[in-house]
């Protein structure tokens, strides 16, 4: 059984796991032709077996050539994309002067420039219709400092920035612009980030159901909200971070990733 759903198509990408596959799955149940956009093919063809209206587009976002492929895709007129999801980004965990430049290259490199490439691309193509989403996977990383998560702090704080001012550029014209600001949400970041100690730093409360996730930023983009901030609590955080001093959250933020090591 399908629910009602606003899009009427939809490219995803880093949809091969975590929040970006939750959306997908989310996506197909309510009867949205979706692309599937990541470097695992094994799993795109997975999850595109389960829904019909499919499509698998493998590319690697920090290949110029890939990106290429994925940007003309969501800016194809024969086949228009009504929602885009940015969700494909990964960060590095530790101090930064220890860090391999050349990941951190990268993490830039997919966390905003291919973001930012696909977000052009997006809106290039719904402005001339006068109808579109494009939901940006942020962080709650992005509202404050992050010592030993510098870097994947400050690609969230662009992620958050810019897509706010996307957001207010488009108003009024029928195109939605929205920062997705997840907490703490069990997916294979935490692998990749090697940041898996903090499952058992942080208590069971503070983690947030991936689905929840999910479903709050389709349902927000789909209101036309700026920001998207799933679960009361991280609510209360991103509420308190204009209030609070900046030199107490850096201090506190450091405080925090000393207890997680």
């Amino acid at each position: 059984m399908t629910t009602a759903s606003p899009f009427r198509s939809a490219l995803v990408t880093g949809a091969s796991s975590g929040i970006g596959e939750a959306i997908a799955h989310q996506l197909g149940g309510s009867g949205v032709p979706t692309v599937l956009v990541a470097r695992r093919t094994e799993r795109l063809d997975a999850l595109a077996a389960r829904y019909d209206g499919f499509e698998v587009l493998t590319a690697d976002l920090n290949d110029a050539d890939g990106l290429a492929a994925v940007a003309a895709r969501v800016r194809s007129t024969k086949q228009p994309v009504d929602l885009v999801v940015n969700n494909a980004g990964f960060g590095t965990s530790g101090a930064f002067a220890d860090l391999d430049p050349d990941r951190l290259h990268d993490e830039i490199g997919l966390n905003v420039q291919a973001l930012t490439r696909l977000s052009h691309a997006a809106l290039g193509a719904m402005l001339p219709r006068g109808r579109g989403y494009l939901l940006n996977v942020s962080s709650m990383a992005g509202f404050q400092s992050a010592p030993k998560l510098a870097v994947y702090a400050a690609t969230k704080a662009y992620v958050t920035n810019l897509s706010e001012s996307l957001h207010e550029e488009v108003r009024g014209t029928g195109v939605h612009v929205t920062a997705l600001c997840p907490g703490l949400t069990k997916t294979e970041f935490q692998s990749v980030s090697n940041s898996r100690s903090y499952a058992s730093k942080y208590p069971s409360f503070a983690w947030l159901p991936i689905q929840a996730v999910a479903a709050a930023g389709l349902a927000d983009v789909a209101r036309g909200r700026a920001l998207s901030v799933p679960g009361v609590l991280y609510k209360g955080m991103a509420a308190a971070t204009d209030l609070v001093p900046r030199s107490l959250v850096r201090r506190l933020s450091s405080l925090v990733q000393r207890g997680s090591d």
